[in-house]
């Protein structure tokens, strides 16, 4: 193939539900591809499976690859929320080219490429039954094949449902693919494929031909369980005579279970939709679907968009499956969000919390925009997804402690020395002014005053503060409730001991 030839590649989601995250690698790598090699990124709608359509699942499908930064250049798209088409190759939308397929199906039919199927499910069914009692790979037995002109259309005026499928000619098939080499394939082992199927819709294996070809898709990714159906589409190519247009064929590893099986959409949550909901980051999910099945060959792991756009290379894509590690995920969350601004996380926070009972109770002063990028700076290491905001300091959002002497006290220390310990710290706040009242400052003051016996000092601070057994430093809480809400805690607390 040409290689300067136009790079156009196309993502064909099924309307089907929601989008996979496998369906978003392939999008992504489609994305990637086509932006490393200034082409262009089509999006079509494959919705002839009729029986499995879903309303509204486009535009969802839609919605989340604009979420996660696939911007489709052709082809469907959503344009003030409602799905259009841009483009000179249209309609992208199968359904809509019913008789483009009938065309091309009627000319393998002329050429005596194709044929006319009768043969109903239980016909087929019991030819399927006893194949396998012969233990031979089940293969329709070609009955149809033989029909005269005459016999089909007199089946076809008397109503008889049918199918057409495609003639599978002898010899071997071989193409090339990006990632698994040279794949060789004797025909004889290829059944004859429906192309047409009983309600005027073409199978999947004829439109994608069909599709590409009009298209001018240069390149076609996709799953490595259409490796098995590629010999039949580069025969359909070679029957159509387009083999010199047909695009090259990259077929990627699937993605696996942490038991290196296939992951499976019943595998809890595996859709885009879900882990948005769970409140991970889109430059996490992208960052780690990309690295599932391509490897840079380099340290790095942390990636922007842009960066994988510059490093993506087909060379670089494995054999092997990636698996779908959450922890892994979690680590590359975590990692973005140490990124980003704490305006950014509190945007995109913001939805989460509010649907928490913990901010919903809260006082008005402590839901404000300042207030709460506090929260966020002190937590910003620790957080994996933008839900967890708050969720393991909710003492942030009250405006009393619940105290207890017990906790109050480090280790071993009497109430006395626990006592002065807080009043210590008191007098020292008290005279720290609304000004210095900094994170940094505090931290510098407490650590300075807490010498060398810093839980003595510390914990019953923080605990006074949090009236929690684990919880950020004292001066980190400190910091976010301010100076009022500190001193008025540290004085309930060395009430408890009077």
């Amino acid at each position: 193939m040409n290689n300067k030839k136009e790079v156009r590649v196309r993502f064909a989601p099924s309307p089907t539900g929601e989008l996979h995250i496998g369906s978003l690698r392939t999008a992504l790598t489609d994305f990637l591809f086509a932006k490393k090699n200034d082409g262009t990124f089509i999006l079509r709608a494959e919705d002839t499976d009729r029986k499995r359509f879903v309303e509204g699942a486009t535009e969802r499908q839609l919605r989340d690859l604009a979420w996660a930064g696939v911007t489709v250049d052709e082809g469907v798209v959503l344009k003030d929320d409602k799905i259009t088409e841009v483009g000179d190759f249209g309609p992208y939308t199968q359904s809509n080219r019913k008789e483009i397929y009938a065309k091309y199906v009627q000319q393998l039919i002329d050429e005596e490429k194709a044929y006319y199927c009768f043969c109903d499910a239980d016909r087929l069914q019991k030819m399927r039954e006893a194949q396998q009692a012969q233990k031979i790979a089940p293969k329709y037995d070609r009955k149809c094949l033989d029909l005269s002109k005459e016999e089909v259309e007199g089946k076809i005026q008397a109503g008889k449902d049918y199918v057409v499928r495609f003639k599978i000619p002898e010899g071997k098939t071989v193409f090339t693919d990006l990632v698994y080499g040279k794949i060789e394939v004797d025909n004889s082992t290829l059944d004859d494929l429906i192309i047409m199927k009983s309600d005027g819709f073409p199978t999947y294996h004829l439109a994608v031909v069909v599709d590409d070809y009009l298209m001018k898709i240069s390149h076609i990714f996709r799953g490595m369980e259409w490796l098995a159906s590629t010999p039949k589409h580069v025969l359909l190519f070679g029957a159509f005579g387009w083999t010199d247009e047909m695009p090259e064929f990259c077929h990627m590893a699937n993605i696996l279970n942490k038991n290196k099986k296939k992951l499976s959409k019943r595998e809890g949550s595996v859709s885009v939709a879900d882990f948005r909901a769970e409140g991970y980051p889109k430059e996490a999910i992208i960052n780690f679907i990309a690295l599932l099945g391509w490897n840079p060959k380099t340290q790095q792991e942390i990636f922007t968009m842009q960066e994988l756009i510059e490093q993506f290379d087909t060379a670089k894509m494995n054999k092997a499956g990636g698996v779908f590690d959450l922890d892994r995920l979690a680590w590359m969350s975590k990692e973005h969000i140490k990124k980003m601004s704490v305006q950014k996380i509190y945007k995109e926070s913001l939805p989460f919390l509010q649907q928490k009972d913990y901010y919903k109770n809260a006082p008005e002063e402590n839901k404000t925009e300042d207030y709460i990028t506090k929260i966020i700076a002190v937590e910003q290491d620790r957080l994996e997804n933008f839900a967890m905001v708050g969720q393991d300091n909710q003492f942030f959002f009250k405006d009393s402690v619940k105290l207890d002497k017990e906790l109050l006290r480090w280790k071993d220390n009497t109430d006395e020395q626990t006592k002065t310990a807080l009043e210590k710290a008191y007098t020292i706040l008290s005279d720290v002014s609304e000004e210095n009242w900094t994170r940094e400052n505090l931290e510098k003051i407490l650590m300075d005053a807490a010498g060398d016996k810093r839980g003595d000092f510390l914990w019953p601070l923080r605990a006074a503060l949090t009236g929690e057994k684990r919880s950020p430093s004292p001066f980190d809480c400190a910091w976010v409730i301010g100076k009022e809400k500190t001193i008025s805690y540290i004085s309930d607390a060395i009430a408890t001991f009077e």
